[in-house]
This record gives structure tokens, sequence and C-alpha cells, in this order.
């Protein structure tokens, strides 16, 4: 069924920029992931709430908020549907998670990589726990999670900011306030 198609307004939660795509386009996506053809894996993070907000457009679609939730379910979707499925390495993982995108946005070598003189910005994966997402369990402020139910393999065991824990067994243990202004440096592809 298509998920714009769902009953009782439900379709509402994937309004989105881009829209969700036919079939065969996620499989080219997961080539273009694997051979390099597409350097990183990012998410636009626009989320609204169903009730009070996406709802608004029930009589007319222009009215329904445009964006939804996923920064938090990034990296373990992409580290279940494409490591553990075959897609790619964990190299290519690391890569598209982290190398890469500080590459991209002129942060290298102060960000992406394990190195002296690096923030030592870092997620402990677990490559074996598995963990059923759930809108209870996730802690992006929005009453729904299109991943829903999902349970995924592999997921943080800690997250370290700078050198310091601020994720610990699914909870926020840092500091609010606690991030930087980073001067990017120039670009060179």
């Amino acid at each position: 069924m298509d998920k714009y198609e769902e009953p009782d307004f439900e379709g509402a939660k994937y309004v989105m920029s881009p829209p969700l795509r036919a079939k065969g386009n996620p499989e080219a996506l997961w080539r273009g992931l694997a051979s390099g053809d597409l350097q990183s894996v990012g998410t636009d993070h626009c989320p609204f709430n169903f009730v009070g907000q996406k709802d608004m457009g029930k009589d007319d679609f222009s009215k329904i908020p445009n964006g939804m939730p996923g920064v938090e379910t990034r990296l373990p979707l992409l580290y279940h549907f494409g490591v553990n499925e075959g897609r790619f390495s964990v190299n290519r993982f690391v890569e598209l998670v982290a190398t890469g995108p500080a590459r991209l946005f002129g942060l290298l070598p102060r960000k992406g990589t394990i190195s002296i003189g690096a923030d030592a910005d870092l997620v402990i994966w677990d490559p074996d726990k598995k963990h059923r997402l759930t809108k209870e369990n996730l802690h992006m402020n929005v009453d729904y999670s299109p991943y829903a139910d999902v349970t995924v393999k592999g997921y943080p065991a800690l997250v370290l900011q700078r050198g310091r824990v601020i994720v610990r067994d699914n909870q926020f243990v840092g500091e609010a306030g606690a991030g930087q202004f980073l001067k990017r440096n120039p670009i060179h592809l």
C-alpha cells in the first residue's frame, strides 16, 4: 500500500521533501552509497507532531506541515539495512556517517577521525545489540516515528562529545549547551 493512502489521515505523516519514491529508487540509492557515488547520508530532521500539527491539513492538503523525524534513527537504520544486509562494509558505514561528512563540511581532521588532536566525538557501537524503535524510547520530541516497531541490530552503546560521555544506555547524560561553533576549513574535493 502507498504510505500516502493510509487510512485515518495517517498518510500525512509521510508528507516531506523530497517525497517518498517508487520501490525501485531505494535500491539505486543503496547502490550509490556502496559504490561511493553518494558520499554521506543526512536527515533534514524536520519533525511535526501528528496531533495538532500534521492534522491541520485534514481539510486542505496544503496546510500539512512538510517534514518527518529522522535524526535519532538514521545511524541504526543505516547500519541495520546497510551493513547487516550486506549492502556495504562497516568501514563504508563509518565513511558515510563520520569521515565523509567531516570532509564535505571542511571539518576534517578535527571531526570524522580518531587521531591525535581530533575532538574525540565518538559513537561506541554495539553491533549485536537489538533495539526496537518506538516513540516511547526515542527522544525526538514528536508523537510518532515512521520507523515505529522496527527492530534493528546494531545500536549505540555510548556517545562521546569531545571525550566526555553524553549518552549512556540510551539516555542523555551530558550537559545542555555544551556545543560549540566550528569554523570550517576550505573544502578540496
